[in-house]
């Protein structure tokens, strides 16, 4: 994408009621104030689900078309693909949908504790050599435990055979409960989980033409310190 259109975007994402940026808020010093909040925002009590690195919020737009009884918000740092999702859901009048410009690091000083009931994670960097960086690690979870409740739920969508790996190892190891795992979702869909398979994302559409395998994996976490 060339210099000129990515200037509209983000010109154009100014003008976006369903979008939040990071530079026009004080998150150290005033904090961030839909913080607590986000049900006012949305003008229901329905439970709250967080797309972390959402992109061009394809999953994000397409759950809150297909559940309007519950909450989405996708969280991306890159302004010239959030564009798209929240363009969608403005032109679509989507009100269930709305879309944080951020770093995921600071999770926490956008929603308050109990604020978030799940997680999805799809198609996220695996970095390979740092393990302490990848959205599913112990050490995100530990972020991810300062906005749910007494439980957490993540998804994970991904094309990475480390990642798939990774986190059933981990799951294993720090007692989470793996409450889904397909391995190769096109071969073995899921009738309960349709949505696995119709919603695509951009890079999904590409990964499927190289013959990638793509899986799927749920995990429940306690989260005492609530």
């Amino acid at each position: 994408m060339g210099k000129k259109h990515k200037l509209q975007r983000f010109a154009e994402n100014e003008t976006f009621t369903n979008l939040f940026q990071h530079h026009h808020y004080d998150i150290r010093n005033e904090g961030f104030p839909m913080k607590g909040k986000w049900h006012e925002y949305f003008h229901n009590d329905h439970p709250i689900v967080v797309e972390l690195g959402c992109g061009r919020g394809e999953y994000t737009v397409a759950f809150a078309q297909s559940y309007p009884d519950t909450n989405f918000i996708g969280i991306d740092k890159k302004g010239a693909r959030l564009w798209r999702g929240c363009k969608d859901g403005i032109e679509q009048n989507i009100t269930n949908a709305a879309f944080i410009r951020t770093q995921i690091d600071f999770i926490d000083a956008y929603f308050a504790p109990g604020e978030v009931s799940e997680i999805w994670v799809t198609f996220p960097d695996p970095q390979p050599k740092k393990p302490y960086r990848r959205l599913v690690s112990p050490e995100f979870v530990e972020r991810y435990k300062k906005v749910w409740g007494e439980k957490g739920i993540i998804n994970l969508k991904t094309d990475s055979r480390l990642l798939y790996e990774y986190l059933l190892e981990t799951a294993e190891e720090q007692g989470w409960k793996v409450t889904a795992n397909i391995e190769d979702i096109y071969s073995n869909p899921d009738p309960e989980r349709p949505y696995l398979t119709s919603i695509q994302t951009f890079y999904e559409k590409k990964w499927l033409e190289q013959q990638s395998l793509i899986s799927y994996i749920r995990v429940e976490i306690d989260n005492p310190s609530f």
